[in-house]
């Protein structure tokens, strides 16, 4: 049996490559021969991000509570906003698409029922529908949790759908021939051996979401990072859109590195699964 690399091992690993290439960008915009305006240093980045998520006030203890005073500054509210309409959205967009994947991948009067409108709705970007969001609900958070629902209810669905017709034939014979009815298939061999792709389309589509939640922050609300990024664009801040775009690349990371981490504890039996 091979020998796990240790915690500092994988920590090297994850962070040789962007230290190298932050050096080389730090050299390279120093020298001039990249444009500050286009692409400013990385130090400078780090100090309009410290900046960007500074409080606007110096916090008094006996005055103002420390979670209220923290979320004061604009990016650790930006981030909030963001984050809650990220998993605001998915959850919208999931649950259904979980109860329909289930049911389409168990029924194949359904899958036939509902599958060409399926197919037919699925290549259509949730961008294409920011005019009719807009139309329907009006600008501020209803339309970016429709969007975002629109983004993450497809990865879920389609992966939940293969996941039920994947199942092995003989596991079900098996099970049949042993005495089990349909609740009991379902929930005890259908559904766990469904499980890995069912997973994987969550993480799909809180990918997805988190694209998804930023064009529409663009659009039709007055928060969020991607608001934000808007607005620095307007102003020419290229500084304060990297530090607002390597924020959202940490949101997505900590997200994804949780879902993992469910991942791992739900697939703990399965062979594939280390």
């Amino acid at each position: 049996m091979k020998n796990r690399p240790s915690f500092l091992t994988k920590l090297l690993y994850a962070i040789l490559l962007p230290v190298f290439l932050l050096a080389l960008w730090e050299t390279l915009a120093r020298q001039g021969i990249i444009s500050p305006h286009i692409l400013p240093a990385p130090s400078r980045v780090f100090f309009r991000w410290i900046d960007y998520a500074r409080p606007h006030e110096p916090y008094d203890a006996g005055k103002t509570n420390f979670i209220a005073w923290f979320f004061s500054g604009e990016l650790p509210h930006d981030a909030l906003a963001s984050s809650m309409r990220v998993l605001g959205g998915f959850a919208i967009g999931a649950i259904p698409a979980l109860v329909l994947g289930l049911l389409m991948g168990a029924s194949t009067f359904i899958y036939r029922l509902f599958n060409p409108l399926i197919q037919i709705l699925r290549p259509i970007p949730p961008i294409a529908y920011i005019p009719l969001a807009i139309l329907w609900f009006g600008l501020g958070n209803p339309p970016a949790f429709f969007l975002i629902s629109l983004g993450a209810f497809f990865p879920v669905l389609m992966n939940t759908i293969s996941g039920v017709r994947h199942v092995d034939r003989l596991l079900i014979r098996a099970a049949r021939n042993l005495g089990a009815n349909g609740h009991t298939l379902f929930l005890r061999i259908i559904l766990p051996a469904a499980m890995p792709y069912i997973l994987t389309g969550l993480r799909v589509g809180v990918g997805v979401a988190f694209i998804v939640v930023i064009v529409a922050e663009m659009i039709a609300v007055n928060s969020g990072l991607g608001y934000r990024i808007l607005e620095a664009r307007e102003f020419l801040w290229s500084d304060k859109i990297i530090a607002g775009m390597i924020t959202i690349g940490l949101l997505g990371l900590t997200i994804d590195t949780a879902m993992s981490r469910i991942n791992h504890h739900l697939l703990r039996w399965h062979s594939g699964h280390e």
